[in-house]
Order: C-alpha cells, then sequence, then structure tokens
C-alpha cells in the first residue's frame, strides 16, 4: 500500500525527462507488486502454499522501495527545506506523514508474513511468535487504513477537476483494499482463537480470499495511477497545480532565487555591508567620472631634444 502521484507542484523534482523516467518506474513498480501480492493469496490454494508467503514477502519489499521513493520525491520537490511544514500544515500529514504511514503498515504485514514462515520452517520452537503474527497481520493494514484515510482528505484549491478525478480514482481503490484487508485479518484472529492451527494454518480460507479481492483493488489503483502519471505529463504545460499554502511557496521561490534569507524573521531588518568612504575612495570616484574625451587635452611638457633643435 503506498501514496503514490501527487497533484502538487511540490512533486515536480529534477529535470523533466528524468522526472517521468521515475514517475514511471514508479507506477510500474508498484503494478508489479500488487499483481505479485495477488499471485501470492492465490498460490495458497497450490500444492506448495509457502511459495505464496514469499511471493507476499517479494510485494511487501518492492512496495517499501515504492514509499521511500514517493518520500523522497516530496523531499526534493521543496529542495530538502523541511522547515516548510511549519507554514502549511497539509504538506506535513499528508504529503510526508502518508508514505511514512503506509511503510511501515507495510512493514508490520512483512514481519507478520516472516514469522509465519519462521514457525512453518522451525517448527514448533518458535509458537511464541503466533501472537505477534496475529496482530501484525491486523496492525498492518490499519495503518494502510489510516493513511488512505488521511491521503483522501487533501484539500484542493487551485487544482483542475480533472486532476482532482484521477486523483480521487486512484484513493479509492486504495482505500477500499486497505478496508478489506483490516476487516479479513480481524475476521481471521477472531476464528482462529477456536482452533489450534500453527503456521500457514493460521491462515484461513476466507482471509486468503479477502486477500486476493483486496490485492485486486490496488491492482486497480495502480491501473488507474498509471492513467493518471500519463495525463498529467501530457497536460503539463496547460494544468494547474495544487501549490503549498501559508506563504510556504513564495518562501520557497525566494530562497531558491536568493531574494530570502530562509526562515529569517521579518520583523528584523537585514544587516547590508555598506562600502567605506574615504578620502582616497572619493577621490578615485571622480577620477572614475571623468569623461573619455577630457582626457588627453592637456599639453605635457616639452621634451629637451625638441627645445635644442628649435633654438638652432
Amino acid at each position: 500500500m503506498v501514496k503514490l502521484a501527487t497533484a502538487r507542484e511540490g512533486r515536480l523534482y529534477g529535470p523533466r525527462l528524468f522526472r517521468n523516467r521515475f514517475e514511471y518506474m514508479n507506477a510500474g513498480l508498484y503494478i508489479f507488486a500488487s499483481i505479485v501480492l495477488l499471485c501470492g493469496f492465490a498460490a495458497q490454494f497450490s500444492l506448495e502454499p509457502v511459495s505464496g508467503l514469499v511471493l507476499m514477502v517479494i510485494a511487501f519489499v518492492i512496495m517499501i522501495i515504492v514509499n521511500f521513493h514517493d518520500l523522497f520525491a516530496h523531499l526534493a520537490g521543496i529542495d530538502f527545506r523541511v522547515g516548510l511544514m511549519q507554514y502549511d500544515a497539509q504538506l506535513a500529514f499528508v504529503e510526508f506523514a502518508v508514505p511514512i504511514v503506509q511503510a511501515l503498515g507495510t512493514v508490520c504485514y512483512l514481519l507478520g508474513i516472516l514469522f509465519l514462515l519462521l514457525q512453518e520452517e522451525k517448527g514448533y520452537g518458535f509458537l511464541k511468535f503466533e501472537k505477534h503474527a496475529m496482530n501484525l497481520l491486523v496492525a498492518g493494514p490499519a495503518l494502510w487504513l489510516l493513511g488512505s484515510i488521511h491521503n483522501s482528505c487533501q484539500i484542493y484549491e487551485r487544482a483542475d477537476g480533472h486532476v482532482q478525478i484521477l486523483q480521487q480514482s486512484v484513493h479509492l481503490p486504495l482505500l477500499m483494499g486497505s478496508l478489506i484487508f483490516l476487516t479479513a485479518a480481524i475476521i481471521n484472529m477472531t476464528e482462529q482463537t477456536k482452533y489450534d492451527h500453527h503456521g500457514r494454518y493460521l491462515l484461513g480460507q476466507l482471509w486468503i480470499w479477502m486477500g486476493m479481492f483486496g490485492s485486486l483493488m490496488f491492482v486497480v489503483g495502480g491501473m488507474t495511477n498509471v492513467v493518471k502519471v500519463f495525463k498529467m505529463q501530457q497536460m503539463a504545460n496547460g494544468m494547474r497545480l495544487e501549490k503549498l499554502r501559508g506563504g510556504a511557496q513564495d518562501r520557497l521561490i525566494q530562497e531558491r532565487e536568493g531574494l530570502y534569507v530562509p526562515f529569517a524573521r521579518e520583523d528584523l531588518p537585514i544587516r547590508r555591508k555598506k562600502t567605506s568612504t574615504t578620502p582616497q575612495n572619493e577621490e578615485e570616484a571622480r577620477l572614475m567620472t571623468i569623461p573619455p574625451s577630457n582626457v588627453g587635452t592637456t599639453p605635457g611638457p616639452t621634451p629637451y631634444k625638441d627645445v635644442l633643435v628649435g633654438q638652432s
């Protein structure tokens, strides 16, 4: 579960060609991870269900990488000036907090699957990890749902309506998928308390089926994100994106142009270096102001040889 592309100008980092490549790679990696996750759930019905858990681990590792790319993209978009968050609350609570929360949720889910794999491979020596694994399988989707709700609470003031529709078409499938995963984990935990199962048998049939539907929603969200990235790059010249609020956008532009001291108090005057005015400097300045036409008009002294020749 990831945050994916945003409709802010703060995401516009680096040269255009470089940025477009990384955005396409980011979107493609997420679709690939979602498909691998779907295959991992489907593999639970095969003769080698452990291979499905391995596929889930691979998918979650890729999702963590995508989340860190999103976080880096937002930091690079504001030149890593973290202090701008104090002026724009949405920048702090949505653009930066959501990728971190989503990454933490993915790490929790990944650890839960790893604990079950350890118990499956090592045997009953790791029974103490059962409870932790089940709790982590609930905590992960809970953090995903929190991040999805947080991500859906963005307020747009300047972005085009077309951009907002594309944005919501990505948010809604991810929100629904997170909710399905959380519901499946809670139901599975309550059901497994009635049985004495261990290892992969802690993952019931209902958890597997609901996980497949949740993964399918993630695939749909990834596909709409690819469409959104393509549309945003095609309409890059005539499309309005969301700016930073609270004066953060102006401060960022001023700092980039070197016209503003970063985060200096506006009520304090900025000291400027004054040029000292000494008599020698005044004389040099006066000589520099003499027009070129007046230079060389005063006749110089006659050479001694010319005087002798004139007298003879």
